[in-house]
């Protein structure tokens, strides 16, 4: 699964990802994001990379604006195309793309729980894979929301994350087959990441808080 990542919007990612028109703030960045806050999320709109802010934490269209009892900030790859909640989004093409730097997990240990850093080799910047929708209140307003969408584990991440899951990863240079191709296209993306390309270092328990947002987060621990 993926509960806390780290994202940016700035020059370098709009470049790398091709995105125009935007709109979020250039330069904006987040070292502890959280579920139900909003995130920059490119999705193809009338042939455009468009860069916009939505809700973490997928309202499904026919919940009228209201958010869901359950979670729904990720989704399992294996059940997008049942699933009452994300088979609109697919079914209707609503991919998007959730630009990272990295994300948080959480290992097990004797008595506690150790959150570690997970990132790609040498920082570089890369994409959830999700699903985004638009949900309709009853007093007309619109609340558009995304999911981020969970594989199985790859090695590395699966002696970290209990669960052996995580998320759906694209580089820039992957990213077209998700937004831009077919079905069937977007399908053959959501595999598990190649362990020799990430790493992941043990941080502090700071990052336990939502409200403990800073760069110091991302420093290593012994």
């Amino acid at each position: 699964m993926c509960g806390r990542f780290v994202s940016k919007t700035d020059a370098a990612m709009e470049q790398a990802f091709n995105v125009l028109p935007r709109q979020w703030s250039r330069d904006w960045v987040k070292y502890n994001v959280a579920p139900t806050q909003k995130v920059p999320v490119i999705r193809l709109t009338e042939a455009q990379r468009e860069g916009v802010m939505l809700r973490w934490g997928l309202v499904p269209a026919w919940a009228k604006g209201q958010p869901t009892q359950y979670s729904t900030i990720n989704a399992r790859a294996e059940t997008i195309q049942t699933a009452a909640t994300y088979r609109g989004p697919w079914k209707h093409g609503q991919r998007c793309i959730i630009p990272a730097v990295g994300f948080y997990e959480w290992r097990q240990l004797a008595g506690r729980r150790q959150p570690y850093f997970i990132q790609l080799a040498g920082r570089a910047s890369f994409g959830f894979c999700g699903l985004w929708e638009s949900s309709t209140a009853l007093d007309g307003s619109v609340l558009e929301s995304c999911t981020i969408i969970t594989v199985p584990a790859n090695p590395m991440v699966a002696q970290i994350h209990a669960k052996g899951r995580m998320p759906a990863m694209v580089t820039p240079e992957q990213c077209g087959a998700w937004l831009e191709g077919s079905s069937s296209d977007a399908w053959s993306v959501l595999a598990p990441f190649p362990a020799e390309l990430m790493d992941a270092y043990p941080v502090s328990t700071r990052v336990n808080t939502p409200r403990n947002d800073d760069p110091e987060l991302l420093e290593p621990i012994a």
